[in-house]
Parts: structure tokens; sequence; C-alpha cells
């Protein structure tokens, strides 16, 4: 509440400041919106908690064409930012939202950033004969095919009712405050779902206590003791802007093998999956950003730090599509939303074991264990990076060719099916992956 009244001042600083007439300070709302033009942020990304003296500073503009404060030495104070774009909130009567009724991004909220890197043309591919498996690499099973996109046969949750003037800040305040607690809502993305209602039941579980997600007060409080509000500002470092990222990632496997790694696509997607957002979200939080320009200032979700602790048993539901990580005394760690297996190609049942475990691994394709990708008859060496078919962890199960592992597609767990394997995000498997060993039993239970 002090950061929220803080806004409200400042907004009538800045424009008493910039054009010397003084503006009211308009009231608070929950979320810290405010109908006044624009706030001072430092460069470190918060607000100015202070205003500057007219004849202390220097008023000029960065190459963004933004008013900037400096002092007298030339250092940057304060740089002039619109409140809207600092504090969103979507209300009628405003600019266009980002999305449209069925959820999807509207036209124009796309960030056409430039990427270095490109995909090589056509070379020679390091190919083995079948029976010789390249060492270290997982060679996934039915599960490396592209994803099934199916719906659930069944809704596994009861659904959450939402007031209809929930706002998609407040949706965004509960999936941080559920991420933060260990109970993953998987991509934040300002919306209600089944993955939301999952993570509720299990944070209950974990906490026995409940909470109402309609009540952003609460909700805000939540969030308060467990570090802060849901969106926070982030400025983007040179080495982000850097990458190294590739132009697009191929369909085929052939083409894949070229690439010295399949990294991300761009720093937009980059960032969306440090901050555990879902990519388009990011870009509607920050309309018209060049996220390729160092020192640009953005706002992200403040996700919190991974889960600590020491997994003894892995349980994956796979009706309720959900993984399940319990420490040796029971109590549960953390659960995740996942994809696992479908009619066709189910996964594993009964008790399984954690073999071992990659971060960053390549992948063996191999026709005779996995799948007919295209033209491919012949195993290749796919390069690591999380667009690989397994993302940046495999966690390979005593049932070969099963595993859990990352996803290039971040956005689909949960909602679609796999063929066989255990996907989860790449941020929620590199966590898990942290607490587990191997030895770890996993049990696939209906």
């Amino acid at each position: 509440m002090v950061d929220m009244l803080k806004a409200g001042m400042i907004v009538a600083s800045v424009a008493a400041l910039m054009t010397g007439v003084a503006t009211p300070v308009f009231a608070n709302d929950p979320y810290g919106y405010r109908d006044s033009p624009v706030l001072l942020v430092s460069p470190e990304g918060d607000l100015l908690d202070y205003t500057p003296e007219r004849g202390e500073v220097v008023i000029s503009r960065d190459r963004l064409g933004r008013r900037i404060l400096l002092d007298r030495g030339g250092n940057l104070i304060a740089t002039e930012v619109p409140a809207e774009s600092y504090f969103p909130r979507q209300r009628e009567a405003r600019a266009p939202v980002p999305y449209d009724d069925y959820g999807a991004p509207r036209p124009g909220w796309q960030d056409d950033g430039i990427v270095t890197g490109t995909i090589p043309g056509p070379g020679v591919i390091d190919r083995q004969p079948l029976n010789e498996p390249l060492p270290d690499m997982p060679s996934g099973g039915p599960d490396m095919a592209p994803p099934v996109d199916q719906a659930p046969t069944r809704t596994v949750t009861p659904k959450i009712p939402v007031k209809s003037n929930l706002s998609q800040l407040e949706i965004t305040a509960l999936q941080a405050f559920l991420d933060r607690e260990g109970a993953s809502p998987g991509v934040i993305d300002g919306k209600m779902g089944q993955n939301v209602n999952k993570a509720l039941v299990a944070w209950q579980q974990m906490t026995g206590e409940t909470i109402d997600p309609n009540n952003a007060e609460d909700i805000l409080e939540r969030l308060r003791l467990s570090g802060g509000l849901a969106i926070t500002a982030y400025t983007i470092t040179p080495g982000d802007a850097a990458g190294p990222y590739v132009a697009a990632i191929p369909e085929d496997y052939a083409h894949k093998a070229q690439l010295p790694a399949l990294s991300y696509t761009s720093t937009a997607e980059m960032l969306a999956e440090k901050f555990h957002m879902d990519e388009a979200y990011l870009r509607a939080l920050n309309p018209g950003v060049d996220f390729t320009i160092p020192g640009t200032i953005i706002k992200v979700v403040a996700p919190g730090q991974p889960k600590k602790g020491e997994v003894a048993r892995i349980v994956a539901n796979k009706g309720l599509k959900q993984v399940f990580a319990y420490a040796a005394d029971g109590a549960l760690i953390a659960a995740y939303p996942a994809s696992i297996g479908s009619s066709d190609t189910p996964s594993p049942s009964g008790t399984v074991t954690v073999e071992r475990i990659a971060l960053n691994p390549g992948y063996t394709y191999n026709p005779k264990i996995n799948f007919q990708q295209g033209t491919n008859d012949k195993i290749l060496a796919i390069p690591p990076g999380p667009n690989g078919p397994v993302g940046t962890v495999w966690m390979a199960l005593s049932k070969p060719t099963y595993g859990i592992h990352g996803t290039p597609e971040p956005s689909k767990i949960g909602r679609t099916q796999s063929h066989g394997c255990i996907r989860l995000t790449n941020w929620d498997a590199t966590e898990l992956a942290k607490m587990t060993k191997p030895g770890v039993t996993v049990e696939f239970v209906d």
C-alpha cells in the first residue's frame, strides 16, 4: 500500500516538475492503476522515492524519445514512463486489450525483434548406423513425436467460480503466489483454468490452508509476505539481447541436427521462460517494446526462488495431468502441471525409478525406437537447447525410452496429451531435477 500511495504522489510530482502545473493525486485502487499520465522510474526499475528539485536536474530525452532526468554530472536519475504501462489493467473505455474474447493475442501486439543466428543450409549430417546409439544423450520413446493436441477426457478438479470483474492482473497475482509456493500453475498468463485450479488444490494439501481466489486483498497480502507484488520491473541486459539466438527451429530433425544448438528464437522467448510467463502475455504487458535493446525497462512477473528440498518419491497422476514431489516424511514439496500420455500412447503403469538426470541434454533420434520423422531413417544427434525435443532436462526412467523432461512449448503443458513421457515446463523440470537423485521412485497412477 505504501508503494501505491507513493506512486500517486509521484504522478502529481512528475506533472509539476515537467509542466510546472500541479496535478491532483487520484484515488488508489488495489493494483496501483492510475488515470494520471506519467511516473518517474529509476534505472533499477523502481519508482523514484523522492521528487527532484527543478534546479537540481537536467531534463533530456533518451534514444527512444522518452523524457529523462539527469543530474549535473550527466548520470541518469529517472525515466518518465506512462503510468498505465507501469501499472497495466484492463478496463472499459481504455486502449484495446491485448487478448480477444477467446484468449488469443490481438493483431498488433507481436514484436518483430531482430535475432542472431540462422538455419544452416544443406550440409553433412553426422549419421550413425541404427545399432550404434550415441553416448550420454537421451533417446526418448514415443513421446518424442509431435504433441497430441487432444482435449482432456474429463474434468478432474471442480471449477472455482471467478467473479465477472476479476482482472487479468488479479489472476496473475494468484498465479505468481502459487508459483512461489511450489504449487506450479504452469505458464503465468493471467487466465484462470484447470492448471490454476489444480495448483490451488495442491497448495491446500501442502499447507492445510484454504485460499479464496476471488479475494484480491488476501492474495495481495500473501504476495507481500512471499516477496512483493506479482509484477516487477526488469532492465534488459546486454547479455539478454546478445543471445545466442536462432532465427527459427526447423521441423525436420535432420535440419535440427545441423544447428549448433536449439536455442531460443528471440529475447522475448528467453525472458518469458526466465520469468515463468506465457510469451504472448509478456509482449502484451509491454506493448511496442523492442526487446533487443539493452537498458530497456520492461514489466515481468516476479516468480520467486526455486523450491529446495530432497525428493524421495514422485507421483505422476495421469488423470489429473499433474506431478507431485514428496519428501521422505511424506510431506508434499511441490506440484507441477504435466502432459502425461494419451489413450493411444499411454504412459507406463506401476512404479519405476529415476536412473539418471541430465541438464541441458542433447537428444538421440533413433527411428527404430522412437518414431519415423519425415524421411529420416538414420540415428541423428540433436543438439541441446531449450527448444530441443526434451527441453532443458532429461530424467531417464528405469522403463526404457521413458523419462521426465522439459518442453519447447510451455504453454501447452497440462492442456495437451503426450506420447508417453512426462512433460513439464523447462523451469518446473529443472526445479524437480535439482531436488531429485537417481533411485527415486516414480509411481504412475490413474
